[in-house]
């Protein structure tokens, strides 16, 4: 796909982080983005700066998600571009000893939910609304109607203790990439999923400021380069990922080869 003017995107979570690295990416090529996120100040402010348009979605609700896809695309046309990075989720072990009592508890299947609606069915919600849409476009080369790019984690294979939600929820989001690219194939609309590794996120360089001691354990445990990946690598990959048509149902580490212990 030829990233330029005639293209647009949307983005979700693009007001921080690798999102936002990837809506700056896109615009940077001519790509018409819209940004989806529930930070209404921190979403306006960089489509200000990178010249996008901001929909404020919670992509946990379904008519927030439908009503976002249709304001962006009065805006900016029929997006051929998905890249999905939004999430909520909660942490904990199964089970946990109660310090005081010596009881165990098991962490509740509500927070399981909460993760599970927050990341995998999200994925899915917001991967199939703009492939509906993907689907009304005239082809371009090679009969391509659009890519999306959905976010998993390396913890989707290298889940830590207390990341049964995140962990199970992103092996989800890594198993979506060959179905949808197999259902949608006839459709021209391609589909992929990066893990990301330890990324200099907000709450990463949180940690920097809170805990440095910390911040350089992490960068030392990556095993080459010896740093956090960067926003903006994350990016060249949702480009490269978009711009090459070969790549579809792939699930694709980012991560500098690291292998996350136990904990």
């Amino acid at each position: 796909m030829k990233l330029d003017s005639n293209v647009s995107a949307v983005v979700t979570g693009g007001a921080s982080g690798l999102a936002r690295a990837t809506a700056t990416a896109l615009a940077e090529q001519g790509v018409k983005v819209a940004i989806f996120d529930l930070n209404e100040d921190g979403g306006k402010q960089v489509a200000k700066e990178i010249g996008a348009t901001f929909h404020k979605v919670d992509v946990t609700d379904e008519d927030s998600a439908v009503a976002g896809f249709e304001e962006a695309r009065a805006a900016n046309g029929q997006e051929r571009i998905l890249v999905h990075c939004a999430q909520v989720s909660r942490g904990g072990k199964t089970l946990r000893r109660n310090r005081d009592t010596g009881e165990l508890t098991r962490l509740p299947t509500e927070d399981f939910a909460f993760s599970a609606e927050g990341i995998l069915v999200a994925s899915y919600r917001m991967a199939s609304l703009s492939a509906l849409g993907m689907a009304g476009l005239e082809p371009m080369e090679d009969d391509e109607r659009g890519c999306i790019t959905l976010t998993g984690s390396v913890a989707a294979q290298d889940a830590q203790i207390g990341q049964i939600c995140y962990g199970s929820a992103k092996a989800g989001v890594a198993g979506l990439a060959l179905p949808l690219a197999r259902d949608l194939m006839d459709l021209g609309i391609r589909a992929n999923t990066i893990l990301p590794g330890i990324f200099e996120t907000p709450p990463m360089l949180a940690v920097k400021d809170r805990a440095p001691q910390v911040f350089e354990g992490l960068n030392r445990s990556v095993p080459f380069p010896k740093r956090l990946g960067r926003p903006s690598e994350f990016a060249s990959l949702v480009l490269e990922l978009n711009r090459n048509c070969y790549f579809n149902g792939q699930v694709i580490r980012l991560d500098g080869a690291i292998r996350m212990p136990p904990k």
